[in-house]
């Protein structure tokens, strides 16, 4: 059976879609990395450790509250572990 002749241009448009995500994606992840680095140098300034298991894992509760899918319980976990290991390493002082 032929492809939809308009398979191509709805193709296109759903990846343009996509891409226009990730570019929002994006734009937060950066917004979010500005926020951090001031409140890690406000802390540090005050003398308070920067990373604060207790408020990561109410963060991952939170957020595990907050999702209505479909990403899964499981893919959220690892996205924000990453997110929270990435956020570490780009708000030193040698990122």
């Amino acid at each position: 059976m032929p492809a939809d002749p308009q398979s191509g241009y709805v193709i296109r448009q759903m990846r343009d879609a996509v891409l226009d995500t990730d570019l929002k994606m994006l734009q937060l992840i950066n917004q979010r990395l500005t926020q951090v680095r001031r409140l890690r140098e406000y802390k540090e300034q005050q003398g308070i450790p920067f990373v604060d298991p207790e408020r990561e894992h109410w963060m991952h509760q939170y957020l595990q509250g907050a999702n209505r899918g479909p990403l899964s319980a499981a893919g959220l976990d690892r996205i924000y572990d990453e997110l929270l290991a990435l956020t570490k390493r780009e708000t030193t002082d040698d990122a």
